[in-house]
């Protein structure tokens, strides 16, 4: 997840104050999503914009599907290289090799240490200018895969964007069924929002333990949940209140 500033008002809406997460936890629609059952063999691509997306939107179901034996390739868009670009602590060099290693520590922690990680090294921020390199590349990582999970097409935020609608291009020439799923729509939309696909959308129970495993993931990301030093430019890009948007006992994709 990359990159939210803390200013207010904001016209964008992810710079915006958002949500409470008391309400979700109050909404009364949460029955009425079906479970939806992931796979139990093969291999299944998690595609991220940038590192943490996958486990804060789908780690609960990373472990799961880990549990189960299935084959796990984890594909980084970007190296989330610019998610402090006023800091004086960490270049954008220096970032994106943080950011691959608490990754790698993340999916440990999901019980997915032997996860094949690829990383295509699109800059960051700028995933929606080398949208058909990404199809492409997914296309090939794709091939004989069971499943696909990617950023939702309709999260606002640029890159989540363009990585969820790269992935769906793929999977579409690969044959895969693609999942996707939200990662800021929690902190923009609302109960029962109109601009959010409900119809299509599904819920993933995670277990206790299996949610113990993701909150102990998160909490991997040292540089994206904690100052990187005391300047304004090295502030957490993801406080207490986005995180727990993310530590419900249920994940929803749209299928």
């Amino acid at each position: 997840m990359t990159t939210r500033g803390q200013e207010e008002p904001a016209a964008d809406p992810i710079q915006a104050r958002g949500t409470d997460e008391s309400e979700w936890r109050e909404w009364a629609g949460w029955d009425a999503l079906p479970e939806f059952t992931l796979p139990t063999t093969g291999r299944a691509v998690v595609v991220a914009a940038h590192p943490d997306d996958e486990v804060l939107g789908f780690g609960g179901s990373i472990s799961l599907l880990a549990a189960a034996g299935v084959d796990l390739t984890v594909v980084s868009v970007t190296d989330g290289e610019r998610s402090h670009p006023h800091s004086r602590v960490e270049t954008p060099e220096s970032l994106a090799r943080v950011r691959a290693k608490e990754t790698r520590a993340a999916l440990a922690e999901l019980g997915a240490a032997e996860a094949e990680i690829i990383r295509l090294h699109v800059p960051d921020t700028d995933v929606a200018d080398h949208e058909d390199q990404v199809a492409a590349a997914l296309t090939e990582v794709m091939a004989g895969a069971a499943l696909c999970a990617a950023p939702w097409t309709g999260d606002i935020h640029a890159d989540h964007e363009a990585a969820g609608r790269a992935a769906l291009t793929a999977s579409g020439a690969a044959g895969v069924p693609c999942l996707h799923y939200p990662v800021w729509m929690w902190h923009w939309a609302r109960p029962d929002d109109p601009r959010v696909p409900w119809a299509e959308a599904a819920r993933i129970v995670l277990p206790r333990t299996t949610l113990a495993q993701k909150t102990s993931a998160i909490s991997r990301f040292t540089s994206q949940i904690s100052p990187l030093g005391p300047e304004p430019g090295d502030a957490a890009i993801l406080p207490p209140e986005e995180i727990a948007h993310h530590l419900r006992a249920a994940e929803v994709v749209f299928r």
